[in-house]
């Protein structure tokens, strides 16, 4: 489902399938991690567009959300349908969509 996305060495995997073994020496982040104080655009964009409903998966969202903008900064939405695989129980994708694409536009710096 995804919720429990992690960042391996600046790549989103999901911490439920990743062995212990595969982290030894490397560097993991979690939504903790992400920002001291919520100012990651990401972040920023999920309160702006008020994405969660249940909050189930919104940690992982937010975490693969941050990957995929390392190596898709300007996405159109087809890839964020296909670079974003989590599942939201809630269905919020419509919210989710606009998220990203302002998260994009907030680390591009093209919105303030």
């Amino acid at each position: 489902c995804g919720a429990c996305t992690v960042h391996l060495n600046g790549k989103a995997v999901r911490s439920c399938t990743t062995p212990v073994s595969a982290v030894e020496g490397a560097e993991v982040i979690t939504i903790e991690g992400l920002s001291d104080d919520a100012s990651h655009p990401v972040q920023r964009a999920w309160v702006i567009e008020q994405v969660p409903q249940c909050g189930y998966c919104q940690s992982g969202m937010i975490m693969a959300t941050a990957a995929f903008l390392k190596d898709t900064p300007a996405p159109k939405d087809g890839d964020v349908d296909a670079g974003i695989t989590n599942i939201c129980r809630c269905g919020t994708y419509p919210r989710i969509r606009r998220a990203v694409h302002l998260a994009a536009r907030l680390s591009r710096g093209d919105d303030k």
